[in-house]
């Protein structure tokens, strides 16, 4: 991550603008070539690309919304658009898996032969090389920026690889090896990826809705930071969680009750300064607490 948010912010909307552009792009292509070859394994590589144009478009909405610096009624920011935004992705993507998976099936119990298998295969390399520079780009955004919408965007474009991957098998199965059931098969193989994206993405924007923590690696790493300093004896109370790209800690340090109140906050400055370090784009509370000290029970603990 970066601390150069204006800059962060000009990435993630390019990205996401660009990722529309190419899902458009590529639902066209697919479009036309499931029309010439009358394949179900391409007709579910166009069903994916026409929702990743209204799944990217909303991604690009909530983006931009969770940009959108904190306002008096949104003293924490807008970063919960961007899992949000993630939920309805997740929710139509599965629907895609199911729609694609009840073609398949009829389509093995009533084979249909491909026609233009020529066509169909230069569509799906051209996809491939596409989307392999898209995602190329957004993993770079996500590096930067930790955004969860441009992850989510990401997954879904990595797993198109590996459909339209499938498709060229399932195409060369059918038009050139002469096995019908291949194209129908590689479908339901494809409807199960696009499934499992479904469920990783529906998964990581519910865990940011509710607050999840932080993963146990960071909330460790903080641990470290703090307990490092000579002067901090212990702490509690450490509270994680992320909305979009930013991210909220929340901690509780436990100093000796000789120091005085200048120096229990300047040690609390320099921690917080040192946990800032390692999470640019997160907010920081540190409270000071005398060594000790033992909080009543029904508080949440670390």
């Amino acid at each position: 991550m970066t601390d150069n948010h204006p800059h962060n912010g000009r990435m993630m909307r390019r990205v996401a603008v660009a990722a529309v552009i190419v899902a458009t792009a590529l639902a066209g292509l697919k479009t036309v070539a499931f029309i010439l070859t009358d394949s179900m394994a391409m007709l579910g590589s166009l069903a994916d690309s026409a929702l990743d144009i209204f799944a990217s478009f909303l991604n690009l909405l909530a983006v931009n919304q969770a940009l959108t610096p904190a306002d008096r009624e949104h003293r924490f920011g807008h970063g919960k658009a961007e899992p949000l935004a993630g939920l309805a992705q997740g929710a139509l993507i599965g629907g895609s898996a199911l729609f694609l998976a009840f073609e398949s099936i009829q389509r093995l119990l009533v084979p249909h032969p491909i026609s233009n298998g020529g066509i169909g295969l230069v569509v799906m390399a051209v996809s491939i090389a596409l989307t392999l520079v898209l995602v190329a780009a957004q993993r770079y955004v996500v590096r930067r920026t930790g955004s969860i919408a441009i992850q989510s965007d990401s997954a879904h474009y990595i797993s198109d690889i590996l459909v339209n991957a499938g498709v060229i098998i399932g195409i060369v199965g059918a038009s050139v090896l002469g096995w019908s059931a291949a194209d129908p098969l590689v479908a339901l193989a494809i409807a199960g990826v696009i499934a499992h994206t479904a469920w990783e993405v529906f998964r990581q924007s519910y865990d940011q809705l509710m607050d999840h923590e932080l993963p146990e690696a960071d909330r460790d790493s903080i641990r470290d930071i703090l307990l490092a300093h000579a002067d901090i004896h212990g702490i509690h109370d450490l509270r994680t969680r992320a909305a979009g790209m930013q991210s909220f800690i929340q901690v509780h340090i436990e100093l000796d009750p000789e120091l005085s109140l200048r120096r229990a906050h300047e040690i609390s400055d320099e921690v917080e300064a040192q946990i800032r370090a390692a999470y640019p784009q997160a907010e920081i509370i540190v409270h000071q607490d005398l060594k000790g000290y033992e909080k009543p029970a029904l508080l949440a603990q670390s």
